[in-house]
């Protein structure tokens, strides 16, 4: 999303007196390279939705409020399937330990960078986006993402697909080995739906 929309959409929201709820279920908890992908774009929601990443595969979500939502959202008021799950809380504890580091957020970023690069010296890719390690790469017409995807399954890489983009979101402490090996298998799989 462009920062000024987001940005427009917050000053929006305060002037008519309406809550504005931000959705980080897969772009929070680092993912981005900030503890919250909202953090890059300057703005302060008042309910801001997570899961995923703060369970690191265990079944959890949460919500942050500010107080204006707080007002609204009483104890009780609201539950979920896996609401207070003790093992699963304490691997949420655990990860946030991790992500609340300053250095571990620094880290993403760093692998972030040097993964877009690695990606747009790849024949066959037009473009990469994203922000921090949730990253979408398009490829040039003629290449099919779904089809590319599907190669790189078979060869030990999973990624996902958007379209016509490829998706790709590694584990938060991918090394940059792993890196290395996954743009090899991408490269290659790239190179034989070229020659098709």
């Amino acid at each position: 999303m462009d920062k000024e929309y987001a940005q427009y959409l917050e000053t929006l929201c305060k002037e008519n007196d309406i809550m504005l709820i931000v959705d980080e279920v897969q772009t929070g908890i680092g993912r981005t390279g900030t503890f919250l992908c909202c953090e890059q774009y300057h703005i302060l929601p008042n309910i801001i939705t997570l899961a995923k990443g703060l369970g690191a595969g265990l079944p959890i979500g949460a919500i942050l409020m500010d107080e204006t939502a707080g007002e609204i959202f009483q104890p009780g008021q609201h539950g979920s399937t896996f609401g207070g799950n003790p093992v699963v809380c304490a691997g949420g504890i655990e990860v946030l330990k991790q992500v609340c580091n300053e250095a571990f957020l620094s880290s993403v970023s760093t692998k972030a960078v040097y993964l877009k690069e690695q990606l747009l010296a790849l024949p066959g890719v037009a473009d990469v986006s994203g922000l921090g390690l949730m990253i979408g790469v398009t490829v040039v017409e003629g290449l099919a993402a779904r089809q590319i995807a599907s190669r790189c399954a078979e060869s030990g890489l999973l990624i996902l697909t958007a379209k016509s983009k490829l998706r790709i979101m590694p584990p938060l402490n991918i090394t940059m080995e792993e890196i290395d090996r996954g743009i090899d298998v991408l490269r290659k799989c790239l190179s034989e739906q070229a020659h098709l």
